[in-house]
């Protein structure tokens, strides 16, 4: 694998155009090349609940708790098929970006639901503060050494806002440069970690989410868990004030012990071409095994938004209001942080 380059979100230096632009892009459309992608996904789960991207049909009719007789079985097979039916004839669409709702809805996040829900047992606090419409961009901290907080973030919007809201990650280039991930990452709504895109999805009306530590949190020793990272030179804040979109800092407790990061071996990063490899009290040690995460018990608070659509358009390119706003998201998140780990009871329960 050639060496992870990272793509700062504060570069603002224009991407339009060329064929790294293509690479990262799919256009909307039927049929495409995208839908034989995912060959292992069409018998990964059929849909059960949540909306479909395309028309109601009679078929997809939802079925209420209690109808567990005959004919609401008939009805989720009935469903499952229509939906199988779309994925191979191409009948569903996806936006610019690649993102897939109707997979994401049906498959994707029911496949992450159970750890979400029973493995990790997620506490949401405060998802009223995302709003019910409109861009907004959610700033979160990041850590766990694999980056399954990002996942579980956006399954606690996709499952807890009133509104239904769904939640585009912005993740780095490596992401994208994995097999099987890229396509995965594309179809959940994940782009590439630049001010660009991340502007274009706020103007229309998305929730984005960005973790500005990036590597440098998510790879951090143990012995630093919960300590904020640097964050950057303020390019999400400068993407907000020129989206004219309220900042939503997030705070993420219980990642940081899923595996418990005790070592790194820079020699086989090099090798592998990772940022990093982590050695972990179970990892490389137990093998396949030892990538089995802690079942940490979570807690996620979204704070109260800071506004940014009173400021003029110039204050984008301030840099002084860029690090004051910077470092107040940042005291906000790192905070909250504290205050949930008073308050846990114990990292697992």
């Amino acid at each position: 694998m050639a060496d992870a380059k990272v793509i700062p979100f504060d570069d603002d230096r224009s991407r339009s155009g060329g064929s790294s632009r293509a690479a990262r892009r799919r256009s909307p459309g039927r049929g495409n090349g995208s839908v034989s992608a995912l060959p292992g996904q069409l018998d990964a789960g059929l849909p059960s609940e949540g909306p479909t991207a395309g028309p109601e049909r009679p078929e997809e009719a939802a079925v209420a708790p209690e109808d567990t007789g005959r004919g609401g079985w008939d009805r989720r097979i009935a469903g499952g098929l229509a939906f199988l039916r779309r994925r191979v004839t191409g009948e569903y669409d996806v936006d610019e970006f690649g993102y897939d709702k109707e997979l994401t809805d049906q498959v994707l996040m029911s496949v992450l639901r159970p750890m979400y829900e029973k493995y990790f047992r997620v506490e949401v606090k405060g998802i009223e503060n995302i709003p019910s419409d409109g861009g907004a961009l959610v700033v979160a901290n990041h850590s766990g050494t694999l980056p399954l907080d990002g996942l579980m973030l956006q399954v606690a919007v996709h499952d807890n806002h009133p509104a239904g809201r769904h939640l585009r990650l912005l993740a780095a280039d490596l992401v994208f440069m994995l097999p099987v991930v890229n396509e995965l990452a594309r179809k959940a709504g994940h782009t590439l970690a630049c001010a660009e895109d991340a502007e274009r999805l706020l103007r229309q009306g998305e929730v984005v989410g960005v973790m500005p530590e990036g590597f440098k949190g998510i790879g951090k020793p143990f012995g630093e868990r919960y300590k904020l990272q640097r964050f950057g030179r303020g390019g999400f804040v400068s993407t907000a004030l020129r989206a004219g979109v309220p900042i939503v800092p997030c705070s993420i407790v219980g990642a940081e012990e899923i595996y418990p990061m005790i070592g790194n071996s820079k020699t086989l990063a090099r090798l592998l071409g990772t940022p990093y490899f982590p050695i972990t009290p179970t990892f490389p040690w137990l093998g396949p095994l030892g990538a089995v995460p802690l079942p940490t018990k979570w807690t996620i608070q979204f704070g109260e938004p800071i506004p940014t659509d009173g400021y003029p358009v110039e204050a984008a390119e301030d840099p002084m209001l860029m690090f004051n706003l910077t470092d107040q998201v940042r005291e906000q998140i790192q905070h909250t942080l504290y205050k949930l780990l008073v308050q846990r009871r114990s990292v697992f329960f």
